[in-house]
């Protein structure tokens, strides 16, 4: 290596990389539909991960559930996202809360516990950086996610 590369690259050459294009293909992170994206008023593509995907948008439980769906689940983040832009000042992160419809167990009068439908207010963290060629890009996770 001569002292030019090491002016444009202290570390050396990249032996491996995670890009968000390898996310979206694995299930890591799962691409919001961009026309609903729009539909909500934003500008660059959304992804969210995949717990709060399976966990929220998309449960297993999601077909017992009265008057829920994938694309409703996902506006009510979307909207509630694009309610805390406009109120956050400039930052690249925020956190922001949503409620959904959900199941709870409770315990019975007999053995088993009763489940019935409830409502879970859940906290989620939205991070906009650069995307696999610098463009801007937003991720929805869960607080405790990076």
């Amino acid at each position: 290596m001569n002292e030019d590369n090491l002016l444009t690259s202290p570390f050396g050459e990249v032996i491996f990389a995670y890009i968000r294009a390898d996310a979206l293909r694995d299930g890591v992170l799962v691409e919001v539909p961009q026309a609903l994206v729009i539909e909500a008023g934003i500008r660059v593509p959304v992804a969210v991960t995949s717990a709060v995907w399976d966990g929220y948008l998309s449960p297993h439980y999601l077909e017992d559930l009265p008057g829920q769906s994938v694309e409703g689940r996902l506006w009510d983040l979307l909207w509630m996202f694009t309610l805390a832009v406009r109120h956050a000042r400039r930052t690249s992160s925020l956190q922001f809360r949503t409620i959904f419809v959900t199941f709870r167990d409770y315990a019975g009068d007999g053995a088993e516990p009763v489940r019935k439908v409830d409502h879970e207010t859940v906290t989620f963290k939205a991070l906009c950086g650069p995307g696999d060629n610098g463009e801007p890009v937003i991720t929805i996770m869960l607080p405790e996610e990076d």
